[in-house]
């Protein structure tokens, strides 16, 4: 069976994401578009555009955490089939901190040719900075 809905490829990318990345590579378009709302809090990019960006930003997070999971996944579909969103829970070690890291995130995805295609994600970006141990620079003006 094809995943190639979006409603599909959400239970994927949460499955694959740290467990299996380079099978979640393979779920993205080449021209994927991630939006990321509240990362700048974090001095982070507010939109990554094209493979190269995102695969550049997101392999530091698969990198710097441990025994990260996913858990009380609700995915819901859109309107069409290429479209949906989800609300889930996480929760991981920081290796460079050893901190705790807990989170919550909501994702709105739409696909394109069986592939992620656009991906805006949102989460607490204080949150992050503690586990991180990471300033916030939008405190800071």
């Amino acid at each position: 069976m094809t995943m190639n809905t979006a409603e599909q490829l959400l239970h994927l990318h949460f499955e694959t994401f740290v467990n299996d990345h380079e099978r979640w590579k393979t779920l993205i378009a080449d021209d994927l578009v991630w939006e990321l709302p509240f990362a700048p809090a974090l001095g982070h990019p507010a939109r990554l555009s094209g493979r190269d960006q995102v695969l550049n930003h997101v392999g530091w997070f698969v990198g710097a955490v441990e025994n990260f999971r996913f858990h009380d996944l609700k995915v819901h579909p859109g309107a069409a089939p290429s479209e949906a969103s989800a609300e889930v829970k996480a929760e991981g070690l920081i290796k460079p901190t050893g901190r705790l890291y807990q989170q919550d995130y909501v994702l709105f995805v739409r696909v394109e040719n069986g592939k992620l295609a656009f991906i805006r994600e949102y989460f607490d970006p204080v949150r992050a900075a503690i586990a991180l141990d990471a300033p916030i620079p939008a405190l800071a003006s």
